[in-house]
């Protein structure tokens, strides 16, 4: 199975399992020239971006590992084109969180980092 699909797959849970835990699903896969957003979301307080990151098992590291500065500052650059194209309002709350998959464990990290610009 390529890598797409099995992202694909995994994306699918994690977006069940948030449904699951009261997050209404806005967009999947939203995509700019900057980068992708795996899951936008919204609990009634914040709008939320979500990064999905699976791993097997851990002889590739904790999946949250894999969600690196670099990573961080493009998911953060993607969020300002998804306000501007959606028109929220400045004044509107948002939240960067991390859905890591380690073989079939799901975590979910609230507020795993702050908005980058790099």
């Amino acid at each position: 199975m390529n890598k797409r699909k099995t992202g694909s797959i995994y994306e699918d849970m994690a977006a069940a399992y948030l449904g699951s835990h009261g997050i209404s699903i806005i967009s999947r896969n939203f995509r700019s020239r900057y980068g992708e957003i795996d899951i936008v979301g919204y609990d009634g307080e914040y709008y939320i971006f979500f990064e999905v990151k699976y791993r097997k098992d851990d002889s590739s590291g904790n999946p949250i590992e894999a969600v690196d500065i670099w990573k961080q500052a493009r998911i953060s650059r993607v969020s300002d084109y998804f306000r501007v194209v959606r028109k929220l309002k400045d004044t509107d709350n948002v939240r960067f969180d991390v859905i890591a998959i380690l073989g079939k464990d799901i975590r979910w990290y609230k507020n795993a980092f702050e908005y980058i610009q790099i």
